[in-house]
């Protein structure tokens, strides 16, 4: 309901501010390493949706080096596994959209998305308007992962 009821867009780079904010609770970001961050999208398609985001605030694969690549991947990998565990994931979508045409909603600091997946995990709110239903609050979602990572 914020992002709602927002007059206008925030300024600024949402995952700027996340890797460098010291509240990683309120920024929602579970896990911290030297090229790339863990943290959950704050408008998610499923529960537990979370992204592999690079540190440097750079768009595109061509710009971003090796290191920060491979250190998001990881990072994929791990977020794979704590979602298999703790919400029984079926299933995952990974990928990124690079350029707006592509789908990127955040065009210039390059993430990685993964959204856990599970069989009939559709109903028929997406059909009528593109509206999702999430049973879970963000940060209840958050305790339940930060746990996982850091535990």
């Amino acid at each position: 309901m914020s992002y709602v009821g927002a007059s206008q867009a925030p300024a600024g780079c949402v995952f700027c501010e996340a890797v460098s904010g010291s509240d990683d609770r309120k920024n929602l970001v579970l896990f911290r390493g030297d090229h790339a961050f863990l943290i959950l999208n704050a408008y998610p398609y499923t529960p537990g949706h979370l992204m592999a985001v690079l540190n440097r605030h750079v768009g595109g694969l061509r710009e971003a080096a090796a290191e920060e690549l491979g250190s998001a991947m990881e990072l994929v990998r791990l977020a794979v596994s704590i979602l298999s565990v703790e919400y029984r994931a079926e299933g995952f979508n990974v990928g990124l959209n690079q350029g707006r045409v592509a789908g990127a909603g955040i065009t210039d600091h390059l993430h990685v998305h993964v959204v856990p997946r599970w069989v009939g995990d559709t109903n028929f709110m997406p059909v009528l308007d593109d509206v999702r239903v999430l049973p879970e609050a963000l940060e209840t979602t958050y305790d339940r992962l930060r746990g996982r990572v850091v535990g």
